[in-house]
């Protein structure tokens, strides 16, 4: 392991944190050539803690554990991105992600970029995790969980019935009934993505295509 990665004098390594899927950065975190070893032999992230001097295993006791998927390190290697899945959020707040303190006035965020909310984009990454999650558990109430559980037929239908709400919210000329409206079908073509196992970023990859 240290024929790959240079650990400093305390034998750690700042390891970034990333979703493989959605590309936020979740966390940071410090790993031992023994950590790393666990986490590649057991697919699920090992860190260690620098106050408690020990070994620690994401997700032990929340159960938000952190999937392996790949580990590169930098142009020095001297630190490490472990690209992930997670199975819940990663921030002890509950947070998806740790990183979400914005640090320099209003004029971080950038403009027409809603500052609770972030871009588009990663709000839609949101929507599409918290549909997955729902999917792996199959919580008793979901809603989501209750449409992936009758397939794609029932899933289809809906996309049809609110991609005709968008239809009649464009005619009545209402902006808000119209986002209201399309917020909706967007988020039953979501989960029709789904439950065919195609990912969105395949959506946007098309796109991208197509403008390219």
């Amino acid at each position: 392991m240290n024929n790959r990665v240079n650990f400093d004098a305390q034998g750690l390594a700042p390891a970034v944190v990333q979703d493989a899927r959605t590309g936020r950065v979740l966390m940071l975190g410090y790993v031992t050539a023994e950590s790393l070893q666990r986490t590649l032999a057991e697919g699920e992230v090992w860190f260690y803690s620098r106050s408690r001097r020990e070994l620690w295993h994401k997700g032990a006791t929340s159960s938000n554990r952190l999937l392996l998927r790949r580990v590169v390190a930098d142009c020095d290697s001297d630190a490490v991105l472990l690209l992930v899945e997670p199975t819940g959020p990663t921030c002890h707040t509950g947070a998806r992600s740790c990183f979400f303190n914005a640090i320099g006035g209003e004029g971080v965020v950038a403009e027409g970029e809603p500052a609770d909310l972030g871009p588009a984009s990663l709000v839609l990454a949101d929507l599409e995790e918290v549909i997955a999650q729902r999917d792996r558990e199959r919580p008793e109430g979901s809603y989501t969980a209750r449409l992936l559980a009758g397939g794609v037929d029932r899933t289809a239908k809906k996309v049809v019935e609110e991609a005709g709400e968008v239809v009649i919210a464009a005619k009545n000329a209402d902006p808000e009934e119209i986002a209201r409206e399309m917020a909706d079908l967007w988020f039953h073509s979501l989960v029709l993505l789904r439950s065919v196992g195609v990912p969105a970023s395949a959506v946007w990859d098309e796109l991208r295509r197509r403008r390219g």
